[in-house]
């Protein structure tokens, strides 16, 4: 099977729309991603095959629960989720973050090469990094355990804001929450073509 036809195959079965141009632009990003990380170790997954499943895939399985307005993206390494979730949802806005300027130099070289306008990319550390605004979800896929990502970004979160944490299992974390918070769900979720536990953890600090 073509890369092309397990992505189409895997939208399916996630159960979520994107059209020909946003499929294309995201096996774009693969191969972009594949040759830069040649040089630069973005990803520990070597095989562009494997990545339609480990990331593509992986980062569109949360779209069904995500909620429209200003997302940030935490540790964004190569761009997941952020980069994905801003080609499948062009009418969001989209920040990401991460404190390594080698992977944040290919988010921004990405962004370029897919035309994408509604995504930014900063160089910072989250503690220290103070933006105009605040968001309305802040995301993460592997920034840090849960507590310690509520508690580093509270700062930035707008005042009905919501965290979204992309986990494997996520009990143990649960019990290390801050003060005032709490988690409203905890989603399991089946990502086609990866056989790992994964789930959604959405989180509320009053």
């Amino acid at each position: 099977m073509s890369m092309a036809e397990e992505l189409q195959r895997g939208i399916a079965e996630l159960g979520i729309t994107l059209d020909a141009d946003a499929q294309r632009k995201l096996l774009d990003y693969l191969a972009l991603l594949h040759k830069w990380n040649k040089i630069y170790n973005l990803t520990a997954i070597r095989g562009p095959q494997q990545m339609v499943s480990h990331h593509l895939l992986d980062s569109l399985a949360v779209m069904p629960h995500l909620w429209a307005g200003r997302w940030l993206d935490v540790g964004c390494g190569a761009g997941l989720p952020g980069l994905v979730l801003a080609v499948a949802q062009p009418d969001w806005q989209f920040t990401l973050l991460d404190s390594n300027s080698k992977k944040t130099g290919f988010v921004q070289q990405a962004i370029i090469e897919l035309g994408l306008h509604n995504v930014s990319v900063y160089c910072a550390r989250v503690e220290e990094w103070q933006p105009e605004g605040r968001f309305d979800g802040i995301i993460s896929r592997a920034f840090s355990e849960l507590g310690e990502f509520l508690r580093s970004t509270r700062h930035l979160m707008a005042s009905q804001g919501r965290w979204v944490a992309m986990k494997g299992v996520p009990q143990q974390e649960l019990a290390d929450m801050p003060d005032g918070c709490r988690a409203e769900r905890v989603i399991p979720l089946q990502v086609p073509g990866l056989h790992a536990a994964r789930s959604l953890v959405i989180a509320t600090c009053g």
